[in-house]
């Protein structure tokens, strides 16, 4: 019987969400990665359009905030585990506005409790970092002076993130008593080439954001944490890349894996999830 990978894929705009499940895709067709396509895929007009500029060398256009689409991808890879891979395409804003308005539309209410996976995309690089209690003692919080106005409260950005990771494991009716096997937990750290890191994914993660990553290590047993650069290189949405568009969107992008070997098959997220899976 196959088995049922169906992913819950959370970013916040500006990550790179569509260029990632385009170079995904682009990859399945010319069949140059660890997994291929074993059937027809459906609903491709979501990344349609991501395609066609990157085979002209050019960067897509932000997902609109109100769209909320799914593709259902039916895949193998060379051990022959099987998925029917379910790679949904919104608008960022989204996720935010899950935190901010603490409401579930019922599209992500359902694919929450349907997801066996849990893929979380950061863009570190856009990301404030900000001082907390985790990056500074306490007794230098204390020595501040008073402002005389109160500032407008905002959660910080890993505050933030890790709100919307306890709003969807209390959706999916997961208690946090002892650290969860399942669903799986991937951070895929996105545009990891703008970072010019040497790191590893994992402590990368531990140093830029480590409130959150505190609280992803007590609360799963094995998260895996992985650098992303599904384009390589920054591309415009004007002037095309001609290497780019000579060589094809497929010979560019790579994975950084969380032992710190560098893969050019940005697939291996998906595949290692899948074969862990069975």
């Amino acid at each position: 019987m196959a088995a049922q990978h169906s992913i819950l894929l959370v970013g916040e705009s500006n990550v790179g969400k569509t260029h990632y499940g385009a170079q995904f895709l682009k990859r399945l067709m010319v069949k140059a990665c660890a997994l291929k396509m074993s059937g027809a895929p459906t609903n491709l007009e979501a990344f349609n359009t991501a395609l066609s500029c990157l085979t002209e060398g050019k960067s897509t256009d932000h997902t609109p905030a109100n769209i909320y689409v799914e593709s259902v991808w039916p895949i193998t890879d060379e051990a022959g585990h099987y998925a029917e891979l379910i790679w949904p395409d919104y608008g960022g804003e989204q996720v935010r506005n899950l935190v901010t308005q603490r409401r579930i539309p019922a599209a992500w209410r359902e694919r929450v409790l349907e997801a066996t996976d849990w893929v979380l995309l950061i863009r570190l690089h856009s990301l404030r970092s900000e001082d907390d209690l985790f990056s500074r003692p306490l007794q230098s919080f204390a020595a501040v002076a008073p402002e005389e106005e109160t500032p407008a409260y905002e959660l910080s950005d890993q505050a933030r993130t890790v709100e919307l990771l306890q709003m969807l494991l209390y959706l999916a009716h997961f208690h946090l008593d002892r650290p969860l096997q399942k669903p799986r937990l991937t951070v895929l750290l996105s545009c990891w080439d703008e970072l010019e890191t040497t790191e590893l994914p994992a402590d990368l993660l531990a140093s830029r954001l480590p409130m959150l990553w505190s609280f992803v290590r007590s609360n799963w047993t094995s998260p895996t944490v992985i650098g992303l650069s599904a384009l390589e290189r920054a591309l415009s949405k004007t002037d095309a890349d001609l290497e780019y568009a000579t060589r094809g969107p497929e010979e560019f992008g790579y994975v950084v894996l969380p032992n710190g070997v560098k893969n050019n098959d940005i697939t291996l997220p998906i595949q290692r999830l899948m074969a862990e899976g069975t």
